[in-house]
């Protein structure tokens, strides 16, 4: 019997992924046409045969353009994307070998993966690739707690004769096929294991209390993985999190750390995925839409704790990124223009200076540059503690202009004896400049 805990697995290459910060995440397939949300067949309780029906003979992408989907995600300052292969009902946008559900049988006709990668990689974008654990249409997965059938009356009797290894068999033959068919991948997100997600009662029945790496099959699957594509990025959700090498990076989701993520007592590296509004996939209704300054702040706020932000965007059942996205996208690329200095490349600020008032830090140890993020704009001064005598230049980052240290001696003299004698003070323009959130780049002595 194989002694999982003596397993290690090698990790991927994290260089980059540390370095670039943002990445784009999109959610696409069959959904995009119901338009009211990516889980709508588990929502409503659609059978499968009935949920395939009603959208895979329709979906007809025919405004679908991955070179302005690249543009749209360059131009806002991201470096990689990460792509739905397979979501939760099973629909394949490549064309697989080992199902018929898949873009390539629609009337649309064509396979969409390799475009979107192509044009990604043209503008200098990593690939990333996105793929379901569960899968709702597979005859043999077994229906559990989140499966659209796990009210039907027939649920345990139609489990009686499904094989959940026949469908990780398939589930690693579909793996492979991405990692032998695409080049070179650079992350892999896996969703998701729930075993140990819900707090399901005691009483219930085994196959109502989720699926783990046993019904994957995560840890064939991660050698495989590590056999294939050593190089890549493996995301924490197959349930190997007591396996040396079992996942590289957290993936907190709909969610801002307030600090750097930790696992087992010490730091790790992260990323975080987001919305602009509620849902991943198109919801054509949907209102609750974060503002440009919101978007920024949260890419902000993760670079400022060590992390990343995967921003979603849900194309149409045309294939095309709406309004909404286009605006939120070009918001967030007229501010990075200017200031993406401040969030490739780096991290978060040394542990030993206090996070500024209404505001964040992030902090490039390359250049032993420190950045001050303004989320309120103050009266003239701002005090930035513990950084007295360890600043020989200041300038705002969106105009390159000089910003003065110090406060000059009639302020100083009013200052005394306030404040424990550590801080900086920059003296500021009354009025803020017109970026959605100003920066202050800071020159630190060596």
């Amino acid at each position: 019997m194989m002694n999982e805990k003596m397993i290690e697995f090698p990790n991927g290459n994290m260089e980059w992924l540390e370095h670039d910060r943002f990445g784009m995440f999109i959610h696409w397939g069959l959904y995009s046409s119901a338009a009211r949300h990516e889980w709508i067949q588990q929502l409503e309780e659609t059978a499968p045969a009935e949920y395939r029906k009603q959208y895979f003979p329709r979906f007809e992408p025919d405004l679908f353009d991955p070179g302005l989907w690249a543009d749209a995600a360059a131009d806002a300052g991201m470096k990689y994307f990460c792509m739905t292969a397979k979501h939760h009902d099973g629909f394949c946008l490549w064309d697989t070998q080992e199902s018929d559900y898949k873009i390539t049988n629609t009337p649309y006709g064509k396979d969409v993966l390799q475009p979107i990668i192509n044009a990604f990689n043209a503008r200098g974008l990593r690939t990333g690739l996105y793929y379901s654990l569960l899968d709702w249409h597979h005859p043999e997965f077994v229906i559990d707690s989140v499966h659209p059938l796990r009210f039907h009356p027939k649920r345990k009797e139609w489990n009686s004769q499904r094989d959940q290894q026949k469908y990780i068999d398939y589930m690693h033959r579909q793996v492979r096929e991405l990692l032998t068919g695409f080049g070179d991948i650079d992350l892999m997100f896996f969703d998701f294991s729930y075993k140990s997600k819900f707090a399901w009662p005691e009483n219930m029945e085994d196959e109502w209390q989720g699926k783990g790496r046993e019904d994957w099959g995560s840890i064939e699957l991660m050698k495989l993985i590590r056999q294939l594509q050593p190089q890549m990025l493996v995301n924490d959700r197959l349930d190997l999190d007591d396996m040396e090498g079992g996942w590289d990076f957290r993936t907190p989701e709909q969610f801002e750390p307030r600090e750097w993520v930790e696992f087992n007592g010490r730091r790790v590296p992260w990323v975080t995925s987001g919305t602009f509004s509620g849902s991943w996939g198109y919801f054509r209704d949907e209102s609750s839409w974060k503002s440009v300054d919101q978007l920024i702040r949260m890419l902000i706020n993760a670079v400022g704790n060590g992390g990343s932000l995967l921003l979603n965007v849900g194309p149409t059942g045309r294939g095309e990124f709406d309004s909404r996205a286009l605006d939120r996208l070009k918001g967030i690329g007229k501010w990075m223009r200017q200031h993406s200095r401040s969030i490739h490349g780096c991290t978060a600020a040394p542990d030993e200076l206090p996070r500024p008032q209404d505001g964040r830090y992030t902090y490039n140890p390359k250049t032993n540059r420190l950045y001050v993020h303004v989320y309120a704009w103050p009266t003239m001064h701002l005090h930035l503690d513990g950084l007295k005598g360890r600043v020989e230049y200041a300038q705002f980052l969106h105009d390159g202009s000089e910003v003065q240290l110090g406060m000059g001696e009639w302020y100083e003299n009013q200052q005394s004896g306030v404040g424990d004698g550590n801080s900086l003070t920059l003296t500021l323009p009354i009025i803020k400049p017109d970026v959605s959130v100003p920066v202050i780049e800071l020159f630190l002595k060596d």
